[in-house]
């Protein structure tokens, strides 16, 4: 735990969240530092001061330091936050551990929402299982893009470590960002990556054009899956009516900014997953989770058939239409 009052802090993934919020913090009167991969970007951005690819439209902080120099980037950092893609977050974290860069003493926050597939790792297990402490979990029903023009939104700090959490909440603070903190950290997590599942559902309902209906009905099962696998890895069932569950779940499924929706919207109107993703600047987590969360439910004997049946169509050639008909004919039962 940090004793000093946090004012170097890192940001690494230049996506629009990670963008987004080191102009934040920079503006919130921290020394941040945001680094990403390409050497290109982070000429542009140094000349722009805008991220283009990611978060066009923004001007960032005069005071946002912006570079592609990895142990440069660390060095120093009294938090960092890790924004990279959920599938990304082994590579970038074993070259830091390899080479020493991150103090024992420093806070991690992780923003990244999705399991690991091969180990079924939260991203909290993967940070542990690769020496690190556990880090805070930043979630919430956050778009980057709306954060970024400074509308209030409202989000959580998750960790077991009481003074890490409020350490957290106090640097990203602001009149406009919220945070609340909690400590059912694998909740959180859960509720964060699964909603992911659920919104490329939902998506494909809204292609499918089958209603608001429909979309309401998804949502709802959709929470209760959620919350089921959640308690079965010891969460606390309040945690998904809060703002990193039903908070998150809602605005995922239903808003435009979404990816997720997006890539099932796209799906139900009849375009292929390869042409989806290849058209996509960004990521959407929830393509790689659902096969991570299927995993998990058949490894831990919950039952999950939304979940499933978005498997079905992403990865074994399912029709849209043919998997809501075997939804709706599942054995009838109790809410």
């Amino acid at each position: 735990m940090i004793e000093t009052p946090i004012r170097k802090v890192t940001v690494l993934g230049a996506g629009s969240w990670g963008t987004t919020l080191a102009n934040h913090l920079a503006k919130n009167g921290a020394e941040t530092t945001l680094w990403l991969r390409d050497a290109a970007l982070t000429e542009t951005i140094n000349k722009t001061r805008e991220n283009e690819e990611y978060l066009p439209g923004v001007k960032l902080s005069e005071a946002l330091l912006v570079t592609n120099d990895l142990p440069l980037a660390l060095k120093g950092a009294q938090v960092v936050v890790s924004s990279v893609p959920s599938h990304g977050v082994r590579e970038i974290f074993t070259r830091a551990a390899a080479g020493k860069m991150i103090s024992p003493e420093t806070i991690i926050v992780n923003t990244a929402k999705g399991i690991e597939i091969e180990t079924g790792h939260t991203m909290s297990g993967l940070f542990m299982e690769l020496g690190f402490s556990e880090p805070v979990v930043l979630s919430g029903p956050t778009f980057a893009a709306e954060v970024a023009r400074s509308l209030p939104c409202a989000i959580v700090a998750a960790s077991r470590n009481e003074r890490d959490a409020e350490a957290v909440q106090k640097l990203f603070s602001s009149d406009y960002f919220r945070v609340y903190t909690n400590k059912d950290v694998t909740g959180v997590e859960i509720g964060g990556a699964l909603k992911n599942v659920v919104a490329i559902a939902s998506g494909i309902s809204d292609g499918l054009e089958l209603g608001t209906n429909a979309r309401a009905a998804l949502i709802t099962r959709g929470l209760a899956e959620i919350t089921r696998l959640g308690m079965k890895m010891g969460s606390e069932r309040e945690t998904f009516f809060g703002l990193s569950g039903l908070g998150d779940l809602i605005l995922t499924c239903t808003g435009p900014l979404s990816r997720n929706r997006t890539v099932g919207l796209e799906i139900g109107k009849g375009r292929s997953l390869e042409d989806i993703i290849s058209s996509m600047k960004m990521v959407a987590e929830g393509v790689k989770t659902s096969k991570a969360v299927l995993g998990l439910s058949k490894k831990l004997n919950v039952e999950m058939p939304i979940t499933e049946e978005i498997n079905h169509v992403l990865y074994d050639g399912k029709t849209p239409k043919h998997a809501v008909t075997d939804l709706m004919r599942r054995e009838l039962k109790e809410e």
